[in-house]
């Protein structure tokens, strides 16, 4: 037998809902809206990713933007405030990108957990490589956004780090400390070293060079 919340549960499958009157109302309409504005703010962000990885935030226009998005300027501002802020969401995009890149080197040695952070920085290092991916991380983010903000949409690259040294610390891996003031340490310096490996003449050796010195810091900690 149906329970009382059979009827209600059908009607959300179907896309419906008791209006104030009891009437039935659908929400269709709703969710297909719903639907077109987020395929919208896709569209934007995938444009205005192509273009401030090819021409830098300075050089894109917003026109330039809503051109190869196929969307209407109005339809750009109704979703964000200007370019500072449609840059943010490219810039969060890009973190996201990175968060997943350090999750799966994490989990391929997921069962050493001091390697595991040591796997999830190196992936964070390699990153950097990407000629797109270090104009808008690093050369633009910090003039376009500031570091207050970048800070804020880059949590989940530090939170990932967070976690595995912690991780590592309750399995003994490393000596107890407090995990954050150490985490702030690695990723601080990962951070300045992606800069630094971007910046390279030669990205390839700056970055077996900075993995070698990041190897032996590994080492030193895990050794006390």
């Amino acid at each position: 037998m149906a329970g009382p919340n059979a009827g209600g549960s059908a009607r959300r499958a179907t896309g419906q809902a008791r209006g104030v009157d009891g009437d039935t109302v659908s929400t269709a309409p709703r969710q297909r809206q719903r639907e077109r504005s987020d395929a919208t703010v896709d569209d934007l962000v995938t444009a205005a990713r192509t273009l401030f990885a090819a021409d830098g935030y300075g050089a894109t226009s917003l026109d330039a933007v809503c051109e190869r998005a196929g969307v209407t300027k109005g339809a750009l501002y109704h979703h964000f405030a200007g370019k500072r802020e449609l840059f943010g969401a490219v810039y969060a995009r890009e973190q996201e990108g990175l968060a997943a890149a350090i999750s799966a080197a994490y989990l391929k040695v997921a069962d050493d957990p001091w390697e595991a952070v040591f796997a999830g920085s190196r992936a964070y290092l390699e990153a950097s490589l990407d000629p797109e991916v270090q104009r808008i991380t690093l050369f633009d983010a910090p003039g376009a956004l500031g570091w207050e903000t970048m800070r804020t949409l880059g949590v989940d690259c530090r939170e990932l780090t967070l976690r595995g040294v912690a991780r590592a610390i309750r399995k003994g891996a490393i000596p107890d400390r407090p995990a954050d003031p150490l985490t702030s340490m690695l990723y601080g310096g990962l951070s300045e070293s992606a800069m630094a490996v971007a910046r390279a003449d030669d990205p390839q050796v700056a970055l077996a060079e900075t993995l070698d010195g990041l190897r032996r810091l590994f080492d030193a900690i895990a050794r006390g």
